[in-house]
């Protein structure tokens, strides 16, 4: 685990790419917070980009949108902005917001500044101090976090009610995604009708309309400096909306690679769900359905999981998308493309064992 913005191991925040690189004078003369002695990019993130900002006194984040293709509404800086300024004073995870810039001319794209979470970041391996009994208790910890942002009362904040569209959530995300996909396919990408189908016919109700994140992993949290099993931030808040809880905690799930899993998704982690301790999937679903009140069977869970694992495959394919069509140089999104078949594969298997159950 390091520390986001320093130069140990895990992804520490390197020299920023020169495809990434910005005017730094410009964003310090409209800061006005006195000179920005260094700029660093974090290397992690597949979708914004995120920078640490050292002044003379503090470490600020900077975070904006990527160059190249971009799905119609995502990458909203002044979005991303809004809903945690409004959600700090209920929900003490959310970083402070410093300001948010629209002026395209300082650096080319909208972008937001917010404060750095002093903390660590779970990244691909915890360290060898934390014992199994730390492990177990960090990602209790870690999804009680999750149930507690689920709790949100929206009502009572406006700027929050202005998220929702209603009930239809998990209709509107099947749509959405399934049209996203559409839009960003390669010569190589597979043919997901059959699943798209199964998916489209077995989709349930909304169970309830609530802030979720819709991007919840351990590597998007902070934990104490004093205790590693303390949260104390939860961060990218890009696709946060109103929504369907189970949808969220499905997406997250899509992420969360078991010791047990086979190979290739153990390549494909980013967190240190594998690690001795942690819960396994089931054992998060089972406890967060029950910590908040919704009774959902195996079977049911099972559309959760395809539409996790799809979603993630989309997300994965427009990333690909970019580095196809040569939009990007970053070496790591080659691996998205194996990446998406890979997805496939794991989702007929979910599926394929749904018809054995008689699902």
């Amino acid at each position: 685990m390091t520390d986001k913005g320093t130069d140990d191991s895990g992804n520490p925040a390197k020299p920023v790419r020169d495809e990434d690189a910005f005017d730094v004078d410009a964003v310090q003369d409209w800061l006005g917070l006195g000179e920005i002695e260094e700029v660093r990019q974090f290397p992690g993130g597949a979708s914004n980009l995120t920078y640490l900002l050292r002044l003379a006194d503090r470490e600020l984040i900077l975070r904006r949108p990527p160059a190249g293709q971009k799905a119609a509404g995502a990458h909203d800086m002044g979005r991303e902005h809004r809903i945690q300024d409004a959600l700090k004073p209920v929900f003490p995870y959310v970083p402070e917001m410093v300001g948010y810039c629209e002026d395209e001319a300082v650096l080319g794209s909208p972008f937001y500044v917010m404060a750095k979470v002093e903390g660590t970041v779970p990244r691909r391996d915890l360290p060898s101090t934390m014992t199994r009994d730390d492990v177990s208790r960090l990602c209790g910890n870690a999804w009680d976090v999750l149930a507690e942002l689920h709790s949100v009362d929206v009502a009572a904040h406006a700027e929050l009610v202005a998220l929702g569209r209603g009930d239809g959530y998990v209709g509107r995300q099947v749509s959405g995604w399934t049209g996203r996909f559409a839009k960003a396919r390669t010569d190589d990408t597979g043919d997901w009708s059959d699943i798209e189908a199964w998916i489209a016919a077995r989709q349930p109700a909304d169970v309830a309309q609530v802030l979720i994140h819709n991007d919840f992993r351990l590597d998007n949290l902070v934990v104490a400096p004093d205790d590693p099993t303390r949260i104390v931030g939860v961060l990218d808040w890009e696709m946060a909306t109103v929504g369907d809880p189970l949808m969220d905690l499905g997406g997250s799930m899509a992420y969360w690679v078991e010791a047990a899993d086979d190979e290739f998704f153990q390549m494909f982690r980013r967190q240190p769900s594998q690690a001795d301790g942690m819960w396994t999937r089931s054992e998060i679903v089972a406890r967060y359905c029950e910590r908040m009140g919704y009774p959902v069977s195996p079977e049911e869970w099972r559309f959760y999981e395809v539409f996790g694992l799809y979603r993630l495959a989309v997300i994965a394919q427009q990333i690909w998308y970019r580095y196809f069509h040569k939009q990007t140089t970053n070496e790591q999104y080659a691996v998205f493309g194996p990446a998406v078949g890979y997805l496939e594969t794991r989702c007929r298997s979910i599926i394929a064992a749904s018809d054995v159950a008689g699902d």
